[in-house]
């Protein structure tokens, strides 16, 4: 991003894509707060990382950006980007309602940036099946979006597996393959092949 922003010449794709368990990565960097300074001084920033990708389109069946849940123009950058959005939410209050306004920007996006942005539905992630509260807020979401988007069955619980496998550099399966978060994310991800096809 910072070639196409700089104008310069587009680094060897090799330096940034790893590849692990027959799954190509680009991992974050904490140089993409730089990238994301950068692009507010940037015409036509919102455009920058869909221009990135457009040549490897054609390598991959599916791309996958995952973003910080703040909506920063990398966040937009994203969108801009992408055929579908998977919108994750953990229910607590906060949370959901600011799922309102990211709903409202996505529309926007659609609008003015990328007329083929799609809501791939809602993912339930952090689930703490066993509080109240959290049985409240999915009952509401599902009673507020049923019929107009999709609310993806598989939930994602909250569990220290996740926190102790970002603490050693492992994916939860690799950390803990018994996890129920990698279990539910496996189940996810079935879920999401069935649903694409």
């Amino acid at each position: 991003m910072m070639a196409k922003i700089e104008d310069t010449k587009k680094p060897d794709m090799k330096r940034y894509i790893r590849t692990k368990d027959g799954v190509d990565f680009i991992s974050s960097s904490i140089y993409l707060s730089v990238v994301d300074a950068k692009l507010r001084l940037e015409m036509g920033a919102e455009k920058i990382l869909a221009e990135v990708l457009e040549p490897l389109r054609e390598r991959y069946d599916c791309i996958l950006i995952d973003t910080c849940p703040a909506l920063v123009i990398l966040t937009i950058n994203a969108l801009a980007a992408a055929d579908e959005v998977i919108i994750t939410v953990n229910p607590q209050l906060l949370a959901m309602m600011g799922m309102q306004d990211f709903l409202r920007t996505v529309g926007k996006i659609k609008k003015r940036i990328n007329p083929k942005l799609g809501i791939a539905g809602i993912l339930l992630t952090m689930c703490e099946t066993r509080t109240k509260l959290c049985r409240v807020l999915t009952e509401q979401v599902t009673e507020s979006f049923q019929g107009q988007i999709r609310i993806f069955e598989t939930r994602i619980p909250n569990t220290v597996k996740v926190g102790e496998s970002l603490y050693y550099s492992k994916t939860v399966v690799e950390y803990s393959p018994k996890a129920s978060a990698g279990i539910a994310y496996r189940k996810f991800a079935k879920e999401l092949v069935s649903y694409e096809g």
